[in-house]
């Protein structure tokens, strides 16, 4: 029986890293389903959902300090199972641009939050605007809206507030 693990890696990037962990898997028996994979800083993270039989699982779990230390990674890992689709949830893209501040991604989480709103996928990055070097911030996130919720009336409020906060909004469906 396959069983599924959420493994988080981080350390210090550089070349190969990828390479390392994922035969660092592929001798444990494991197979990357999913992952998300980023240079942050001077950091590598990475965030994968692998497979595995009970025992390649728990083989991994009981050999993770010598995987990280072989690695030079911190490792934390997870059992999960893989959620049942909602049928009552519509998935939405949303995107922001606006002249980087803080609390940005907090005040649109929180309204998302209010209305029961699933925050499904999100980045974000930071750069210098061409020609001025203003330090800008974009975002792009898939949200899981329930069915009973009224579109138009949650685009226009989701507008509203992106408007009052400066912030080049729009939301669409997937």
């Amino acid at each position: 029986m396959n069983q599924k693990l959420v493994i988080t890696a981080l350390g210090a990037d550089r070349p190969g890293i990828v390479d390392e962990l994922s035969n660092t898997l592929l001798t444990h028996q494991l197979n990357i389903e999913d992952s998300r994979m980023s240079v942050l800083g001077g950091e590598f993270a990475i965030l994968l959902l692998v497979t595995g039989s009970d025992q390649a699982i728990s083989h991994f779990i009981d050999n993770k300090e010598e995987a990280a230390s072989t690695l030079n990674m911190t490792l934390t890992v997870k059992t999960t199972k893989i959620a049942a689709p909602s049928q009552t949830l519509i998935p939405y893209d949303v995107e922001v641009i606006a002249i980087d501040h803080p609390g940005i991604v907090h005040k649109l989480a929180s309204f998302f939050s209010a209305r029961q709103i699933n925050i499904v996928d999100l980045e974000t990055d930071r750069y210098a605007a061409p020609h001025t070097g203003t330090p800008m911030f974009s975002l792009q996130m898939t949200i899981g809206i329930p069915a009973e919720t009224s579109i138009a009336g949650l685009r226009d409020d989701f507008l509203n507030m992106c408007d009052e906060l400066n912030l080049d909004a729009k939301i669409s469906a997937t």
